[in-house]
């Protein structure tokens, strides 16, 4: 499923215009960005928790040259199902 089959599925469900549910899918992960980059946390209870996670600086190894390469460090996103997710799947 890609963005535009969310929208269509989302304006489907909830009997609101492909207008309306862009503009609500489009706040929602424009909101979890913003409060990301200020390093909260975004729970919603029974999907899931989204987190910032800041990777450290390490020393790699190229595998088509085999020379060892100094990999940055950077923040990246974290994302833990929550239990009502992770039973839907069994």
């Amino acid at each position: 499923m890609n963005k535009s089959d969310l929208i269509d599925a989302m304006a489907a469900d909830s009997g609101i215009s492909k207008a309306a549910a862009k503009a609500a899918l489009d706040s929602l992960t424009s909101n979890v960005t913003k409060a990301l980059q200020k390093g909260e946390k975004v729970a919603l209870v029974g999907w899931g928790t989204w987190s910032k996670n800041h990777r450290a600086a390490r020393t790699g190894r190229n595998p088509q040259t085999g020379k060892t390469i100094q990999i940055a460090a950077k923040n990246v996103v974290k994302f833990k199902a929550g239990a009502g997710l992770s039973n839907a799947m069994n």
